[in-house]
C-alpha cells in the first residue's frame, strides 16, 4: 500500500479508488470494499470492461480471451506514470510485476529522502511507504466493542449484525 505526495511533500488525499484487473477491466469511484458502502452509505462506482482488444497481450498470459484492453491498460500506464515520474512511454510499466518493482523502489527512495531531511535534489515520483498509525492496546479495549456494537461496519439491520443473513 502507498501514499502519495505532491512535489513539495505535501501528502494528498484522494477519496476515489481505483481498481484494474490484468488490464482488462476497471472501476472508478467512491465506494469503499465493504457491504456498508454498497449498501448504505451514498457512493458511486462505474466499473468498464473494454471490449476492444489490443494487438499487445498481457504480460504472463496465452492469447484469446485474456487479450489486454486499450482503455483498461492506457489508464493504468497513465497512473502508473504519473505517480511515479516516468514517461508513459517507459518500457518498464508494461509488465505489471516489473512495475510493481518501480512502485517500492520508487517509495523506499523517496521515503529515504525524508528520512534524510530532504537535502539531495527530491527522488522522482509522487508515493511512499504506507505506514498505519498503530493502536494500542489501551485504544483497543473500547475501540473493538464500539466498532462492533454502535459504528455499524457491516450496514445491516441490527438483528442481522453477527449473522450469514441479509
Amino acid at each position: 500500500m502507498f501514499d502519495l505526495e505532491n512535489s513539495t511533500g505535501t501528502p494528498i488525499y484522494i477519496h476515489a479508488k481505483i481498481c484494474i484487473i490484468d488490464d482488462t477491466w476497471f472501476d472508478c469511484g467512491s465506494d469503499n470494499l465493504n457491504r456498508r458502502s454498497w449498501t448504505t452509505d451514498s457512493e458511486l462506482t462505474c466499473a468498464v470492461f473494454d471490449t476492444t482488444a489490443t494487438s499487445r497481450e498481457p504480460s504472463g498470459t496465452d492469447t484469446g480471451s485474456d487479450a489486454a484492453r486499450s482503455l483498461a491498460h492506457g489508464l493504468r500506464l497513465q497512473l502508473w506514470a504519473e505517480h511515479l515520474g516516468l514517461d508513459q512511454e517507459d518500457s518498464r510499466l508494461h509488465d505489471p510485476a516489473a512495475g510493481l518493482k518501480l512502485w517500492n523502489t520508487s517509495a523506499e527512495a523517496l521515503d529515504r529522502w525524508h528520512e534524510t531531511g530532504r537535502h539531495s535534489p527530491r527522488p522522482l515520483g509522487q508515493v511512499r511507504h504506507h505506514t498505519p498509525e498503530p493502536v494500542s492496546p489501551r485504544q483497543r479495549l473500547w475501540a473493538d466493542p464500539i466498532s462492533r456494537l454502535v459504528v455499524d461496519p457491516d450496514g445491516r439491520p441490527h438483528r442481522l449484525r453477527g449473522t450469514t443473513q441479509f
